[in-house]
């Protein structure tokens, strides 16, 4: 019982610790796919461990953490990082993440990217993942008008959440030399994808997204805008990729986008929005090439191979600086 009240924080014992995150940490260690996975490799250096496969749902999701010590042990004895159990219970995320990285030998930045990838999806987790989404984003895609063909054009997205399971509602803007274009509505979290049908507020205008899923930390967002155009004396039912990028500062200010001047590029913006990346010129000739596309046979898809690279990139960046961010507070 004493080993259980010491892992739990009952009766002046120190609580556990950021248990959710270690346990994905630990996954992303193991490669591990799904709970089973996890709890098997929990069995294979203790067949009677107390890692139980039901409970850890609600650990994964923080919900509750486990309240016997001997579950940190067996975490102890599965990590092999020299420290006891008591110690991967009560260890700062930090000081458990660096342990990880120096006993096995892997980049701390690709440990926490494969870590924010989701495990199996549950009611919850939907919720958390969507929950997590909210924020703002700069858009770039391929303007639409015939009129700026061959441009880029920028817009802002932002996504709240509400009440529900999915709960979520988005706001695109984009600055047009014809006036502010201003579309909302509701965001859909699916398996398969991410969805928002935004329509004009006293307009007829109306947009529609189909992205790829999202995964944590949810740094970008990439898929498809789809609509009529709106600059065209004769609309046109037309398509084109789209990056959205979520910002840590507050929004931009109203007048912000619209179409990119053509000497000014998108690494360049998006280091005016307080979000500069390393090696830009790198990163401005990727986003071109994605942004530019081509369909094959007929259809116009996208490889999740090429949105993973971009993926990559501001994952990286997203996760060094949430890293330096709780070190420093």
């Amino acid at each position: 019982m004493a080993r259980a009240m010491l892992a739990s924080g009952m009766k002046g014992g120190r609580m556990a610790q950021q248990i959710a995150r270690k346990l994905r940490l630990t996954s992303a260690l193991l490669g591990t796919v799904t709970r089973k996975d996890l709890a098997a490799a929990f069995r294979r250096v203790n067949p009677d461990t107390a890692f139980d496969l039901g409970r850890a749902d609600k650990w994964l999701q923080g919900r509750a953490q486990p309240r016997q010590l001997s579950v940190y042990d067996d975490w102890s004895k599965l990590l092999d990082i020299g420290q006891s159990g008591a110690w991967i219970a009560h260890s700062d995320l930090p000081s458990f993440t660096a342990a990880i990285c120096a006993r096995h030998g892997i980049d701390r930045t690709e440990l926490e990217r494969r870590a924010g990838a989701r495990f199996e999806v549950s009611p919850h987790e939907d919720r958390s993942l969507g929950v997590a989404l909210a924020g703002t984003y700069a858009c770039y895609s391929r303007a639409l008008s015939p009129y700026y063909r061959g441009q880029l054009i920028r817009g802002s997205l932002s996504i709240e959440a509400g009440p529900g399971v999915h709960g979520l509602t988005a706001v695109y803007r984009e600055a047009l030399p014809t006036g502010p274009l201003l579309l909302g509505g509701p965001v859909t979290l699916a398996k398969r994808g991410l969805y928002a049908d935004l329509r004009e507020t006293g307009g007829d205008a109306q947009l529609f997204f189909c992205l790829f899923p999202p995964s944590q930390p949810g740094s970008v967002l990439g898929g498809y805008i789809c609509g009529t155009t709106v600059i065209d004396p004769e609309p046109h039912p037309s398509m084109a990729r789209i990056l959205m990028i979520r910002l840590r500062n507050p929004a931009p200010r109203e007048e912000w986008g619209g179409y990119l001047p053509s000497d000014q590029s998108v690494a360049g913006d998006l280091a005016s929005l307080g979000l500069s990346i390393e090696e830009p010129q790198a990163l401005d000739w990727q986003l071109a090439q994605f942004l530019a596309g081509r369909g094959d046979d007929g259809a116009n898809q996208i490889s999740p191979v090429e949105f993973r690279a971009i993926l990559d990139v501001f994952d990286r960046h997203w996760l060094r600086h949430q890293t330096h961010r709780a070190l420093v507070d």
